[in-house]
């Protein structure tokens, strides 16, 4: 089964890994295959517009960026407006507890109910009757989830809910999400990591956390940033041998070795994510730009594509 074939993707990774850019790039990537894809971001960000050549909405507020590609950033008090609603099935009334002071202050202090709110609107997202009968469901959702280390938190906020409710409305939609995030048909689990010591030892315990906790792995890990190996040993020492002892060509000479020896220890790292892994690892190319532009987040979107159609599931 393809990645791209799921309801929902969640994309997760240590902080400053570039989750935002691998998430708009599978976005372009499904795009591309004809399916009708939302990125969802959490926490307030709101990048992956512009990485997909558009311009973000109002939080909370599904627009289109391009053929196929809408994004949102959640908003999490407007989530639990739109699920009150339709617990209790009257805007009116919903509408004037919203409003209250009190509302807020009981929804921020209730353990995990902004990141329940949260899941479940990525749920409801996919679905074929969706809260707003003007809005049409996704094919697929793509979660630009938090920093892994939150993640599991939040993935795991729904299991919390069924088990302490039990009974009623919370109880049921909770329990429904839960089987949702554990159905390998309908959900899948991507991290995102650096070709560095951190990143690497995040992921692979991101990978034994999610099994835990949800019973579920990782099925594809994607490492940005890959430096080129472009040289060989042997092709160095002809290098160095054949530079002028001068100080600019040396000094050149000195930077080849830099760069190969950082592209060396990007590899010893992936040698020991593939070892310590029971998923694909997909690889994205270092990108020389300060900026990255939509057009190189469609290109990115290019590499992985074939990759994902391979992947089993």
């Amino acid at each position: 089964m393809s990645l791209l074939d799921r309801q929902m993707l969640f994309v997760t990774g240590k902080g400053g890994v570039g989750k935002t850019t691998v998430a708009a790039a599978l976005a372009r990537a499904a795009a591309a295959e004809g399916r009708r894809v939302v990125v969802a971001e959490v926490g307030g960000a709101a990048r992956a517009a512009r990485l997909l050549g558009g311009k973000a909405g109002k939080p909370g507020v599904e627009t289109q960026v391009g053929d196929r590609l809408w994004t949102v950033t959640i908003e999490p008090y407007k989530v639990m407006e739109e699920w009150i609603a339709r617990i209790l099935g009257s805007r009116a009334l919903t509408s004037v507890l919203t409003r209250s002071n009190f509302f807020r202050a009981f929804a921020d202090a209730a353990p995990g109910g902004m990141e329940l709110g949260t899941v479940v609107k990525t749920w409801e997202l996919s679905q074929p009757k969706r809260w707003d009968k003007n809005c049409r469901p996704y094919d697929l959702v793509i979660v630009d989830g938090p920093a892994s280390g939150h993640a599991i938190g939040m993935l795991r906020t729904p299991g919390t809910f069924a088990d302490i409710a039990r009974v009623g409305p919370i109880a049921t939609q909770s329990q429904r999400v839960r089987e949702w995030l554990e159905d390998y048909r309908s959900t899948a689990y991507v991290a995102v990591a650096l070709p560095g010591e951190l990143p690497v030892t995040e992921t692979l315990e991101m990978g034994v956390r999610l099994r835990k906790s949800l019973g579920r792995r990782l099925e594809t890990i994607v490492v940005n940033g890959v430096l080129p190996d472009r040289f060989s040993p042997e092709e160095i020492a002809e290098i160095a041998k054949a530079a002028p002892r001068r100080k600019r060509p040396r000094a050149v000479v000195s930077e080849i070795k830099q760069a190969d020896g950082r592209a060396d220890a990007q590899h010893e790292q992936l040698e020991r994510l593939a070892a310590g892994a029971d998923c694909p690892i997909h690889e994205l190319p270092f990108l020389f730009k300060a900026a990255l532009e939509p057009e190189d987040v469609a290109g990115l979107g290019d590499v992985l594509a074939p990759a994902l159609s391979n992947d089993d599931g």
